[in-house]
């Protein structure tokens, strides 16, 4: 076995572990935006580390070719596949999984607000007080 034999297998593995963890997104997120995000950015990554590691084990001129209008193709497709999923979501009104609590929010409630624990922090207040170690 070759330097680049072994280099295009670790680089196969990577990119099967990429797929996995697209799949555990798809699995564990709450909502159809961050599953399509999971889907579409690790999907994207992981094809294309999929098809470089089989052409490190495989080289050659013709099989370059067929690579890089791979990348190419799935790299601009999966954006916009998952912009379109995204969308449809959107246009059937699908909710998301509660709203995000900003600083800005913080800042604007201008109270004594409990955090995650229940201890009390003043808005702008370090937030690591009262909390477990």
């Amino acid at each position: 076995m070759s330097i680049l034999e072994i280099v295009g297998q670790v680089v196969i593995v990577l990119g099967g572990l990429v797929f996995l963890s697209a799949a555990l997104g798809v699995i564990r997120f709450p909502d159809p935006y961050t599953r399509t995000s999971a889907v579409g950015t690790a999907g994207g990554i992981g094809i294309v580390l999929v098809t470089v590691g089989c052409l490190l084990v495989h080289p050659s001129v013709s099989d370059t070719i067929k690579v890089i209008a791979i990348v190419v193709l799935q790299l601009a497709t999966s954006a916009v596949g998952s912009i379109a999923i995204a969308r449809s979501a959107f246009i059937t009104h699908t909710p998301m999984y509660g709203p995000a609590f900003t600083d800005l929010e913080w800042e604007e409630a201008g109270e004594h607000v409990a955090d995650e624990w229940g201890a009390g922090i003043e808005p702008g207040g370090d937030s690591s007080e009262g909390r477990p170690d």
